[in-house]
């Protein structure tokens, strides 16, 4: 009987830490619900803003002084 009533103590133990530790993490999401969408749309536009202006700088670059220089070699190493 003992046995019995000690085994209905240890799971009741069990169930309530079980209960406290699922309402303690619903009430720390619902209290810091995080990011919302307007957020995340800023970050991905100011990224693809950034990613437009490095792109046209360094094809800005290329065109301007990289590619005519290796023409140019190319040209003289085939004696053209």
């Amino acid at each position: 009987m003992k046995r019995i009533k000690f085994l209905k103590n240890k799971i009741k133990n069990v169930r309530d830490v079980g209960f406290v530790s699922i309402e303690s993490k619903l009430n720390r999401n619902c209290a810091d619900p995080g990011e919302g969408y307007v957020d995340t749309m800023v970050k991905v536009i100011i990224a693809i803003v950034i990613g437009g202006l490095l792109l046209a700088f360094f094809t800005g670059i290329f065109n301007d002084n990289v590619f005519p220089t290796v023409t140019q070699k190319i040209t003289e190493m085939f004696g053209g």
